[in-house]
C-alpha cells in the first residue's frame, strides 16, 4: 500500500496542486491583512479579530473550493495518462488506487494546513497586536483539516463521475449551504458546514463572519468532539463506499 500512495504522490510532482497548497494559505492571510490596512489610522486590530477573519474565510471557501479543485485536478490528470491502465497489469486492488489518491489529498490539504499556519505566524506578528495565540491557532487549523476530510472522497467521486464543472458546482452550494445549516441544531449533517460550526467556539466567530456575543450558544465547545467522531467516521464510510464504485467503474 505505501508503494501505491508513493507512486500516486509522484503524479502530483510539477503539477498545479502543489503550487496551490502554498498559494492559498498566502491568498487568505494576505487578504486579511489587507482588510486591515482600511482600519483607522494607528488602530492594530487584535489577534482575536485576526484569526475571525482568516478561519472563517478558510473554511468559507478555500476548503470546498480547494478540495474540489485538488480532486477535479487528479481525476484529469488520470484521464489525460490513460487514467489506471499501466498499475492493471500488474495484481492490484482498485480500491487500493482509490484510497491512495485520497490519502496523497489528505496529505496534501494538511501540507497546506501547515503552511496556513507559519503563514498566520508570520503575518499576524507584524499586523495583530497582543501576545501570539499559538495554541488557538495550532487548534482551529488541524480541527479544520480533520474535520473536511469527508469532502475528499466526495469531490473525487463528483469529480470522476460527472467531471470537474459539477464538482465546483457542488463545492459552491455547499459553501453556501454550510453558512446557512452551521449555526442550526443540524449542522452535523452536512459535511460543509462541519468546520465552520466548529470554529464558533474555537475562535468565535459566527459562520457569517460575525464575532460571537460572550453569551452566544455557538460557542459551547461539546460540538468539538461531537464534529470530530461524526466527520471521522463519515471519512471512512465515504471512502470505502467510493471505493467500491470506482472499482466496479474500473471492472468496466
Amino acid at each position: 500500500m505505501f508503494s501505491i500512495i508513493q507512486s500516486e504522490h509522484l503524479k502530483h510532482k510539477r503539477t498545479f496542486s502543489k503550487k496551490l497548497i502554498v498559494i492559498a494559505p498566502l491568498f487568505f492571510c494576505l487578504y486579511t491583512v489587507i482588510v486591515q490596512i482600511f482600519l483607522p489610522l494607528g488602530v492594530k486590530p487584535l489577534w482575536g479579530t485576526f484569526l475571525q477573519l482568516v478561519f472563517n474565510w478558510w473554511p468559507f471557501i478555500f476548503i470546498p473550493l480547494g478540495i474540489a479543485l485538488l480532486g477535479s485536478l487528479t481525476e484529469n490528470r488520470e484521464e489525460k495518462s490513460g487514467g489506471n491502465r499501466s498499475l492493471r497489469v500488474h495484481n492490484i486492488n482498485p480500491i487500493y488506487l482509490w484510497i491512495a489518491k485520497i490519502l496523497v489529498l489528505a496529505y496534501y490539504m494538511l501540507l497546506s494546513s501547515i503552511v496556513l499556519i507559519a503563514v498566520i505566524l508570520l503575518t499576524g506578528t507584524i499586523s495583530a497586536a497582543g501576545s501570539v495565540p499559538i495554541f488557538t491557532i495550532l487548534k482551529a487549523a488541524v480541527i479544520i483539516w480533520f474535520v473536511s476530510l469527508s469532502l475528499i472522497p466526495i469531490h473525487l467521486f463528483v469529480s470522476a463521475w460527472k467531471g470537474t464543472v459539477v464538482s465546483m458546482g457542488l463545492s459552491i452550494v455547499g459553501m453556501f449551504a454550510g453558512v446557512i445549516v452551521a449555526p442550526g441544531s443540524h449542522w452535523f449533517l452536512l459535511p460543509w458546514s462541519w468546520p465552520l460550526r466548529l470554529m464558533c467556539p474555537v475562535v468565535g466567530v459566527h459562520p457569517n463572519g460575525v464575532t460571537l456575543a460572550p453569551s452566544d450558544p455557538l460557542l459551547d465547545p461539546s460540538v468539538i468532539p461531537i464534529g470530530i467522531f461524526v466527520s471521522l467516521a463519515a471519512f471512512l464510510i465515504l471512502t470505502m463506499l467510493t471505493a467500491q464504485w470506482d472499482k466496479k467503474r474500473e471492472v468496466k
